[in-house]
């Protein structure tokens, strides 16, 4: 019995660099996020404007999805707000390190016993509890978030508890689960 593995196949599309609240963004085409394995995040190596890039794509609250155009990307591109960039994309298993935001990473540091737990997760599950802290404006409720991540770490979990990768988004550039800007 032989088992086949496929590669994934890239998804192309045009899109137009948009900024909401002072951060740019690729809105993938209707068509384009059909073709994604799922509605929620999807971790994802691509090429915009000719440029590689590793990302994780996010869901827009509306079955489309959406791509954060770092400082680095944007400058690479050398394009503009409106411009039109060709986008290549290839869906991966392999989840990019996320960036530990200061007040998590200060209490993991407080929580010696907690370095070999979080080096123990995979990266997707990092990511997942760094966005559950983020997703939030309030600083009570983050801060709380950043107690209880380290309390569910210190009894074994592995994951946030509630996280749905369909709807726990950016407060910056969504509300409710939805991406700014869309009705």
């Amino acid at each position: 019995m032989s088992t086949k593995t496929t590669t994934p196949t890239a998804i192309e599309f045009s899109a137009t660099l948009e900024v909401i609240n002072e951060r740019t963004i690729l809105r993938l085409p209707a068509e384009a996020s059909a073709e994604l394995p799922s509605r929620g995040q999807v971790a994802a190596q691509g090429t915009a404007g000719g440029v590689d890039f590793t990302t994780v794509v996010e869901p827009d609250g509306m079955r489309g999805h959406w791509i954060n155009v770092t400082n680095e990307l944007s400058a690479a591109l050398n394009a503009k707000v409106d411009d039109e960039v060709d986008v290549s994309l290839t869906p991966t298993k392999e989840w990019p390190e996320t960036s530990i935001p200061d007040d998590f990473g200060a209490a993991l540091e407080d929580a010696p016993e907690l370095t070999e737990v979080w080096a123990s997760l995979t990266p997707m599950a990092r990511w997942e509890w760094v966005r559950w802290i983020q997703a939030t404006k309030n600083a009570e409720t983050r801060a709380r978030r950043v107690e209880v991540a380290i309390s569910k770490l210190e009894s074994g979990k592995r994951r946030p508890c509630c996280f749905d990768l369909a709807s726990c988004t950016d407060p910056e550039l969504a509300k409710s689960g939805k991406l700014l800007g869309i009705s």
